[in-house]
């Protein structure tokens, strides 16, 4: 081939990968404009799809029967109870008060239900052990042995009420131990946004209340007492006290300081907020590790022993064919 029919085809080269370099860029410049931007449409699909189940749980709330209270009245079984007893004392326990508000229980109606329960549940337990025992039974010990596990049962009744109260105190602090790093962000949105911190609480409690409805109630009542008590400190200090968590403890004292001092309450929030999701990430992997030992028992008794049939199965009946 001769050098005068080289120098064209390398021109030729040149261009066509101009040509393709030019369509290229055209074609980069021009693509917003001809690919539709799917992510703002998800975005727009998820953000109207968020607002209709709000406004069908709303709407679910408000068609029920009867509106529902924080504060509910003791029947009055349970009030001649107290009152024939003498038990008015017990109900205004400070520390009673306090442990029926950590789960959950506001109000005269849970107080004078407890103790009325912790008269009652003894008694139950009491009558129907006995029954079980002596009547139902028939047990060959002798009297003193019988009469030592009716009263064993009669204790247990009389300790049934606290255990109740102390498994719906756990599970009421787990569900907001879980939920509360996801509050603390939304919560640090909402003042970085140029919200007060009433109505950021306020909001948080709205858009929290489907994720977890223990948190949205004690949000609200704090930003209820927020606004009529006169000692703003002792708002935050009472949600301390009902959630009785280390995580909200530490987010009461930054907002205690910032009301005193008035210090910058983003900056103390986003770290609290990703301490708080990392805790949740520590427990989830200790629960993880802590998994393996708990299967140990399980896999020695159930697992091992089907391992071991299939293993020495063939070799038991060839031995039998042998023989």
């Amino acid at each position: 081939m001769s050098p005068e029919m080289i120098v064209p085809q390398s021109d030729m080269i040149l261009a066509f990968a101009a040509a393709i370099a030019v369509f290229a860029a055209t074609l980069l410049v021009s693509w917003p404009y001809l690919v539709r931007d799917q992510l703002g449409a998800r975005m727009a699909r998820v953000a109207s799809e968020r607002e209709r189940i709000r406004v069908r749980e709303r709407a679910r709330l408000m068609a029920q029967d009867r509106p529902i209270f924080l504060r509910r009245e003791p029947k009055k079984l349970f009030k001649d109870i107290v009152a024939r007893f003498n038990l008015a004392k017990q109900a205004e326990d400070s520390s009673l008060i306090l442990l029926l508000r950590q789960a959950g229980y506001r109000g005269q109606g849970p107080l004078v239900t407890y103790v009325a329960a912790r008269v009652l549940s003894p008694v139950g337990m009491l009558f129907a052990a006995a029954i079980y025992i002596f009547i139902l039974l028939d047990l060959q010990h002798p009297i003193a042995v019988k009469l030592m596990m009716v009263l064993a049962a009669a204790s247990f009744g009389y300790k049934l009420p606290w255990l109740f109260v102390r498994n719906r105190i756990t599970k009421r602090q787990n569900a907001i131990r879980r939920s509360w790093p996801d509050a603390l962000d939304l919560l640090l949105i909402c003042v970085e946004c140029g919200l007060g911190i009433e109505s950021a609480l306020r909001k948080v409690s709205e858009e929290i209340g489907l994720q977890c409805a223990e948190l949205a109630e004690e949000l609200s009542l704090t930003t209820a007492e927020l606004s009529y008590l006169q000692d703003r400190r002792k708002a935050f200090e009472n949600l301390a006290e009902r959630t009785d968590l280390d995580g909200v403890k530490s987010v009461v004292t930054s907002l205690i300081q910032s009301e005193k001092y008035g210090t910058p309450l983003g900056q103390s929030l986003r770290v609290l907020a990703q301490e708080n999701r990392d805790m949740r990430m520590s427990e989830a992997e200790k629960r993880a590790a802590a998994l393996p030992p708990k299967l140990t028992v399980p896999m020695i008794l159930f697992f091992l022993p089907v391992l071991f049939a299939v293993i020495i199965t063939p070799a038991v009946i060839q031995v039998m064919d042998i023989k």
